[in-house]
């Protein structure tokens, strides 16, 4: 703008949505239409400017610590994880964070990393890994906690087709246990 004042964007304006419990839910839109914003108001990464949010009926912003422990997120890209950490030290780690005890951390980061296709290089630092194989292990942090909610924002973002596929096999399986996806 030429008075050097920024434009304000208005994302979610006017949004009312209720997801039910247990069901596979998607939102399509292009770029900039407010996906990303919303995916993120729901994991209490961002606080909503005006209006609400509730999840699990917990509010985002005043019960933020509630709506993470009925959430398991998956989100694209290059962040969430230690480098230096192998995959299988990442979802230990991870695991630690979220008071599982050890032995049922064990347990689960054995079963998240199988399904996932990791147990062959879980011992290799993640700063190895292919961008695939990062994505590979944020997938399996995301489902780790067991939670009743998976958000997930391109989840499939550096997989190659057939890891690609592997995961849409994978969402009717999460959603058949009651989650909600």
């Amino acid at each position: 703008n030429a008075l050097g004042k920024k434009k304000e964007t208005v994302a979610l304006e006017g949004l009312t949505l209720t997801i039910p419990k247990g069901v596979v839910f998607g939102v399509l839109g292009p770029n900039g239409a407010g996906k990303t914003t919303l995916v993120r108001i729901l994991s209490t990464l961002l606080t909503p400017t005006s209006g609400f949010a509730r999840v699990a009926g917990f509010d985002v912003v005043r019960q933020a610590r509630e709506v993470r422990r009925h959430i398991g997120q998956v989100l694209g890209g290059e962040r969430g994880y230690y480098g230096r950490l192998s995959g299988r030290e990442n979802l230990l780690y991870f695991a630690a964070l979220n008071h599982l005890s050890p032995g049922k951390a064990g347990r689960r980061v054995d079963e998240m990393l199988e399904k996932v296709n990791m147990t062959d290089n879980q011992d290799t630092l993640m700063e190895r890994y292919s961008r695939g194989m990062k994505q590979r292990i944020h997938i399996a942090r995301g489902l780790l906690m067991d939670t009743d909610i998976i958000l997930l924002e391109e989840p499939t973002m550096g997989l190659d087709p057939f890891g690609a596929q592997e995961f849409r096999q994978l969402i009717p399986e999460i959603a058949s246990q009651g989650k909600t996806v």
